[in-house]
């Protein structure tokens, strides 16, 4: 690290630039970096905490996709790995002080998931969930939902969602209860739960809907011929419809073989769902006799039909990319979110105690993928403990 008096000199040279040119190398800055400025003269401080250039740099940052990997170090701290699509290295968000008040030191915690300023995390020990706002630097445990304390093995990814506002947020999930499926929502300005049984829905998906701009798609049962997905109305609180798409198979060898579910093969595929998409990643089912490892040789993205009744194959991972990516791994997990007509998918696999992280990104308007290059996280462990994409952080 910089000797901290050579930081206070630089800032110094650094604030006597035109002030053009600070806004403008402000502007590019991720909030980690400006943050570490502010710290370090009064000057700058002054700067970035005008209500102007803050209206307007959170403005810009709402483009901004960061994905955060939470790496719990046992009787020790918590540590959230931030790495944004805007930069080259990670940073390390220390949140340990703000959970301090909830929860007790080597305590069991898991990162559910995270939109905007707002992180969830829930406790196996409390079996609670708590929230913890990284700009309003506040923490709270959220009252058990109607279903009762869970422990953090009954979240699940794909089932829930969290969606942010200026002050407040709203969580929801969804579950069978009594075979029944059923939404949940937490919303913070009231401190209460709602919860609402969805209704079936036979007459096909609403004309012309449009999917990240008025529904949020919450899995309820990921099966292996059927799925049940549940819409909920983004501003509404309309009654949320389930739909229950199937893998029909069809024309083709390759389509047949991706849907054709061999349970003696099962292992040889991960299914990673969100925002009404799923990625299906397949290995070559042969693994390494000595360590276990599988290696990564295909990656398809499906999306919901527009009747909902079934599942439709979108695309596949070109071979290009699948060079870069296709390496050995004993176990993988993964978190996929549509957002502004991009779908974006992490894989998270671990080979020999170290963890590598691969992003895709698929533009749907432009049928392309891109491979996000993530440098080293040097993580090392089987302790990881969540991990979420999100947008929107602020000053």
């Amino acid at each position: 690290m910089e000797n901290p008096r050579n930081l206070s000199t630089n800032s110094i040279g650094f604030c006597l630039l035109p002030s053009e040119l600070i806004h403008r190398i402000l502007l590019n800055l991720l909030i980690p970096e400006i943050l570490c400025l502010k710290s370090l003269n009064k000057s700058l401080s002054d700067l970035i905490s005008d209500q102007h250039f803050v209206r307007y740099y959170n403005s810009r940052s709402k483009s901004t996709t960061w994905l955060f990997v939470y790496k719990k170090r046992w009787h020790r701290d918590a540590v959230l790995h931030g790495f944004s699509n805007q930069s080259d290295r990670w940073f390390k968000l220390q949140i340990v002080n703000l959970l301090k008040p909830l929860i007790s030191p080597g305590e069991s915690i898991y990162f559910l998931t995270a939109s905007g300023d707002v992180f969830l995390f829930s406790s196996n020990t409390r079996k609670a969930v708590i929230a913890v706002n990284l700009s309003a630097k506040t923490v709270k445990r959220i009252p058990p939902s109607p279903l009762g304390p869970r422990g953090t093995s009954s979240w699940r990814r794909s089932g829930m969602k969290l969606v942010s506002g200026s002050n407040s947020f709203r969580f929801l999930f969804a579950e069978l209860v009594e075979n029944r499926p059923v939404l949940f929502v937490y919303t913070s300005e009231t401190d209460k739960w709602l919860s609402m049984e969805a209704r079936e829905n036979f007459a096909g998906l609403p004309r012309g809907f449009q999917r990240e701009d008025d529904y949020i798609f919450l899995n309820v049962v990921n099966g292996p011929y059927e799925s049940v997905v549940m819409m909920a109305g983004f501003e509404s609180d309309d009654a949320p419809v389930v739909v229950r798409p199937r893998f029909e198979g069809g024309g083709d060898d390759e389509q047949q073989l991706t849907v054709g579910y061999s349970w003696g093969n099962v292992i040889d595929r991960l299914y990673v769902h969100g925002d009404g998409h799923m990625l299906i990643i397949k290995s070559n089912g042969v693994g390494d006799a000595d360590t276990g490892a599988r290696m990564l040789n295909g990656i398809e993205l499906w999306a919901l039909g527009s009747s909902g009744g079934q599942w439709e194959r979108n695309s596949k991972v070109p071979s290009r990319i699948m060079e870069e990516i296709m390496k050995p791994y004993r176990v993988i997990m993964g978190c996929l979110e549509r957002r502004d007509g991009v779908i974006r998918a992490v894989l998270l696999s671990n080979c020999e105690v170290l963890w590598d992280i691969i992003w895709l990104s698929y533009d749907i308007n432009r049928c392309y993928w891109t491979l996000i290059p993530v440098p080293n996280c040097n993580m090392k462990g089987l302790n990881m403990a969540g991990i979420a994409f999100s947008s929107g952080l602020t000053l």
